[in-house]
């Protein structure tokens, strides 16, 4: 018989396998998939009791064992895959009384049927008996990529001033009425919004600057300066656009980024692509200089634009940058090859040639600026200390090397990756080179679940910046308390988890995660066709982003952090390019002003970020909605079920040749085959609920002059049938769903571990989702739980298979 694979790790929602069918199997999946009645597993006695087990242990022994299997391992000769899954009993029973054994299906049903499905289940096939005869562990894994990159900005950050941050958006500008920096000369001070000038020949205004004095327009200097906060890990590119001369310094003062000081002749547009880590303030200083000229003088402007990953070209917006200075950050620029995502969040795994070369380049590339940077900087901060046999250095040294290994140096580890270099090398630069080198490259820097020998608030320390930070301690205020051994106390690292909960990396972190979660992490573009969506341009997906972004954003930042906000909440944020396209219920509420605005409330067409148009746009094809899409993110992301790869790819009919039907019935005119309904019984019951959402994202009631039927059901794992009507009452359903509260939580919890959550308890996840159910749904709470969880409690990781 097949049932629905189960994935040994829950968030492992789709399971490569390879399938070589006998004949004979081929034959069972499509009579098993003609099983679509979910009215008998509800009137099936589930009996579990010790006679019934009996009873289907010994008829699985006699008629089954064959072709699966004593273990429900499977047989190579038969049906090769195991027999395992996430189907109810009555689920399994329907489909034991209707085709097993396959020679004579009339020989096992009803109490038997129930009696086989009962041991089956309970034995080897259901999620909690995988897990007892085989419990998860926690994997010996070295740094994932982000991991990588976010614990080197974080090493080069241990050598600076501590950041700080407040509210306010835009860049510190010090405008002087002359052609460089002269204090005598300033004439205005002020926070601008974002850099978008064309100052003409009038020169800048002092009108809107209180206390400003009047600017000569033929000769003036422009010192803008403050941050540059990257919301996500990607690739950018940073856009200048000037008549004039200007230089533009990124990442730190000494960083020149772009150098249009001579101006060149001609060239008025500048363009620098860079790898930026999420989560990080970068300092930027941008300065213009209009001088005067002995020939005619062109009209001055300035802009300062982006592209983020995936995105267009804007100017950067105010909530962008921040006029704060802010210490230098380290973005890595090496190359990293993709880490595993077969379990659903990313996993440092594969060890190889390629991971082995991406790491020595990181290496290299810190060395070099530690070289140029860090230790001049050191050396000026330390230069009243005593150097004799180069102790300055070693101090150095050894604080890179403390920092990279999470722990205090013994003496033995001192002599071993910082003295004998030192002593061997005469030149400091090279010592310093061979030292990170050699750190970087270390399993003591890689594997930081390597921790047993560390001291007890230095591993937790660590466990707590790697969660929730995806990096290593190296803080002050963090350092400070490893040092001071106060994290041995469980109050004190609910503290620390609450601090580092609301600071920029674990936000970037938790941004991921819900782009994840809701499927849109790896969305690079979305196009529609022309003719039927003609206003629905990349400039549209952008203001789609910047609105999910900050739906998001407001969810899980309210004081509530609400989760189920994300899924019930009745409004959204729109701009006016939003409400133009989608209509009345993305017009800006009442008060409302400026770019990015709260909508009005819309209970239809609002329903938390199911309905937000860049999902469903997302979950579509280029003119028609996908009800099949839809349903399997909902399967899969949202309710944490288990879904089989399809058999072979296809492609959807073709709307032209069924003009007369809807979506809704071409879909089910397509996956109506018996082998297709094994998967699509459950993918379809839900994804038609969307199907008031066109490929667009816009709100319809009709289509091809029949109203839209957007009704669907939801078996549950413990086998109710829950029935809608529409995204709106889907979506209250599962915000009190404990099959999306699991999946929400088991999801959390391995983004941010990256490890099974079976490995740290077989019933963490009951637990945890219980607490999450208990704090009100609370985003935050949850994710500071797991930070506890994991800090605390000793885990043992096995070695990663090489």
């Amino acid at each position: 018989m097949t049932f629905f694979h189960f994935n040994p790790r829950p968030q492992s929602k789709v399971l490569p396998v390879d399938f070589a069918w006998k004949p004979r199997c081929q034959r069972m999946l499509c009579i098993i998939a003609a099983v679509t009645s979910f009215a008998l597993c509800q009137t099936i006695a589930l009996a579990d009791d010790d006679e019934t087990m009996a009873i289907g242990a010994k008829i699985y022994q006699e008629k089954c064992v064959m072709c699966h299997g004593g273990e429900g391992q499977g047989n190579q000769d038969y049906y090769p895959d195991p027999l395992t899954g996430d189907n109810t009993v009555g689920e399994l029973a329907e489909l034991i009384s209707e085709t097993m054994p396959e020679e004579d299906p009339d020989e096992c049903v009803a109490e038997d049927a129930v009696a086989v499905a009962s041991y089956i289940h309970h034995e080897f096939y259901s999620e909690a008996a995988q897990i007892r005869r085989r419990p998860p562990r926690a994997v010996l894994a070295r740094l994932t990529g982000n991991q990588l990159r976010q614990s080197l900005a974080d090493l080069y950050a241990r050598f600076g001033d501590a950041g700080w941050r407040d509210d306010k958006q835009g860049l510190s500008g010090r405008y002087y009425n002359n052609s460089h920096w002269d204090d005598k000369k300033l004439s205005i001070e002020r926070v601008d919004p974002t850099i978008d000038f064309d100052f003409g020949l009038k020169g800048p205004s002092p009108e809107d600057s209180e206390g400003a004095k009047k600017i000569d327009p033929e000769e003036y200097f422009i010192y803008w300066s403050g941050s540059l906060r990257v919301p996500e890990s990607g690739r950018y590119e940073l856009i200048v656009k000037s008549s004039c001369s200007f230089t533009l310094d990124f990442g730190s003062r000494d960083r020149e980024l772009i150098d249009n000081h001579v101006q060149s002749a001609g060239k008025e547009e500048f363009r620098r692509s860079l790898f930026l880590t999420g989560g990080r303030d970068y300092p930027i200083e941008l300065q213009l200089r209009q001088r005067k000229r002995k020939t005619e003088q062109p009209p001055a402007y300035i802009s300062f634009s982006w592209v983020r990953p995936g995105g267009v070209e804007e100017i950067v917006p105010a909530k962008y940058l921040a006029p704060s200075n802010q210490p230098p950050v380290f973005p890595l620029q090496a190359k990293l090859p993709p880490d595993d995502r077969s379990y659903g969040y990313e996993r440092g795994t594969a060890i190889n040639r390629s991971w082995d070369e991406s790491t020595t380049a990181a290496a290299v590339e810190f060395a070099d600026v530690a070289i140029a940077e860090l230790y001049p900087q050191y050396k000026r901060r330390h230069k009243k200390d005593p150097n004799e046999n180069r102790q300055v250095l070693r101090k150095f040294l050894k604080e890179i090397v403390s920092t990279a290994f999470r722990r205090p140096l013994d003496s033995e580890m001192e002599k071993h990756f910082v003295d004998r270099f030192v002593d061997e090398i005469k030149d400091d630069a090279e010592a310093i080179r061979i030292v990170c080198l050699y750190t970087i490259k270390s399993p003591r820097f890689l594997y930081p679940l390597l921790d047993k020998d560390r001291p007890d608030s230095y591993r937790i320390g660590s466990r707590l910046a790697l969660t929730l930070f995806d990096s290593l301690p190296a803080d002050p205020l963090l350092r400070k308390e490893m040092e001071k051994d106060q994290l041995k106390n469980p109050k004190k690292v609910t503290e620390v988890a609450w601090r580092m909960v609301d600071d920029t990396r674990c936000r970037s972190k938790t941004r991921q995660f819900l782009y994840e979660w809701f499927d849109l992490a790896q969305i690079d573009e979305i196009t529609k066709d022309k003719e039927t969506y003609p206003n629905f341009d990349a400039a549209l997906v952008a203001d789609l982003r910047e609105s999910f972004d900050a739906m998001l954003e407001e969810v899980v930042y309210s004081e509530s952090s609400d989760f189920r906000l994300l899924l019930q909440s009745d409004w959204s944020f729109t701009t006016e390019r939003l409400a133009s396209f989608y209509g009345d219920a993305w017009k800006p509420a009442d008060g409302q002003s400026g770019r990015l605005m709260r909508s009005v409330h819309d209970p239809i067409r609002h329903v938390g970020v199911l309905s937000h148009p860049l999902l469903m746009s997302e979950l579509a094809y280029h003119r028609t909605s996908s009800p099949v899409h839809r349903g399997v993110f909902m399967t899969r992301h949202v309710l944490g079920r288990v879904l089989r790869p399809p058999n072979a790819a296809f492609s959807p009919l073709n709307p032209d040749l069924h003009p007369g039907l809807t979506t809704r019935e071409r879909v089910a005119l397509q996956t109506g085959e018996v082998s297709c309904q094994v998967c699509h019984s459950k993918i379809n019951a839900v994804g038609f609920a969307f199907e008031n959402f066109d490929a667009a994202g816009r709100y319809r009631e009709m289509e091809n002059d029949k109203p839209i039927d957007a009704s669907g059901s939801y078996i549950t794992r413990t086998g109710e049938t829950a029935t809608f009507d529409g995204v709106r009452e889907l979506g209250d359903y599962l915000a009190g769903s404990p099959d999306c509260h699991r999946s929400f939580v088991e999801a959390a919890f391995e983004h941010f571990v990256k490890q099974p959550i079976a490995a740290f308890g077989p019933n963490l996840s009951d637990e945890l989702t219980q607490s999450f159910q208990n704090s009100g749904f609370n985003i935050r709470q949850l994710i500071v739980s797991i930070a506890e969880i994991v800090a605390n409690q000793s885990v043992a990781p096995e070695p990663t298979p090489s």
